[in-house]
């Protein structure tokens, strides 16, 4: 009896090579929020426009998935869409890694331009991706945001810009720097003639962008939680040696501190371009000033 009692129970084994493995699971299937951690399908959080339904978070989207969600059909007229960046002062390894850039995002640099509709009023956009080199301004950048601008001038046609952006992109030195004053001048010229410049900064704008074109607009708006400064909260921590508030460089905090006019949710950003749009414009013809 006690024999049996304590008698060692046999369990199947599963001979070596016939172990268990997970299933493997499509990349890009599921996708985990940054914020929260709650894990969704990509494809239904896709349809809540990348906007996490446990949190609110508002994921990053691309250059292309920007243009989707806010142009009339997702309808763009590309300006420039062949232009690339080089090498011009030799930087080591920044050859090879531009080509990885733009294998790695499908873009050929950090910023698509062009013109489209939303909500069948006439506009030039430029669209920032942080795919590419984190959204660092570049001479290309510069350039195309700089084009752009002259076209909306050009056509009297409203300019809006979705920035993000990890700064000026060091590889290029003071020919990244440079582009600060010349998209700004560019954008001064335009607002000067009459022309209409919305700004939508999104996670994170940073650096260069944010001293420069983004923070120019004739509205200024933000999606929620977008860090948006000039320097990084730790290397400011660092200099003043001091606490910063938990929601620093937040869009909120911007706001509260006048400077922003909004923080506009993403599902509410293009009915709110709309009404500006149809508020600015001249009945009857669609242009604005310039």
């Amino acid at each position: 009896m006690f024999k049996d009692l304590f008698h060692k129970k046999k369990y199947a084994t599963i001979p070596s090579g016939q172990q268990r493995t997970k299933p493997d699971l499509p990349e890009g299937l599921m996708t985990k929020c940054p914020k929260c951690g709650n894990i969704q399908f990509s494809k239904e959080l896709e349809k809540s426009l990348k906007v996490c339904p446990s949190c609110g978070h508002h994921l990053r989207l691309s250059a292309w998935e920007r243009i989707g969600m806010i142009l009339d059909e997702g309808k763009l007229n590309e300006y420039d869409a062949e232009m690339e960046s080089t090498d011009p002062l030799g930087f080591p390894d920044y050859a090879s890694k531009i080509e990885v850039q733009k294998k790695n995002s499908g873009l050929r640099d950090a910023v698509v331009t062009g013109d489209g509709t939303i909500g069948g009023f006439p506009v030039v956009l430029a669209v920032m991706s942080f795919d590419f080199f984190a959204g660092s301004m570049g001479s290309v950048v510069g350039e195309k945001i700089t084009r752009a601008i002259e076209q909306a001038h050009a056509k009297k046609l409203p300019m809006i810009i979705f920035s993000t952006s990890g700064g000026a992109r060091m590889q290029e030195s003071i020919l990244s720097l440079m582009q600060m004053a010349k998209t700004s001048a560019a954008l001064a010229k335009f607002q000067g003639a009459g022309g209409l410049f919305i700004s939508v900064l999104t996670d994170p704008t940073m650096g260069g962008v944010s001293a420069s074109f983004a923070t120019l607009g004739d509205y200024n708006l933000a999606e929620p939680g977008a860090v948006v400064g000039f320097a990084g909260r730790v290397v400011i921590e660092q200099t003043i040696r001091q606490k910063l508030p938990d929601n620093f460089q937040t869009a909120e905090f911007n706001l509260q501190h006048g400077q922003l006019d909004k923080v506009v949710h993403r599902k509410e950003l293009k009915p709110l371009l709309i009404k500006l749009l149809d508020m600015h414009s001249v009945k009857g013809d669609n242009s604005y000033g310039g």
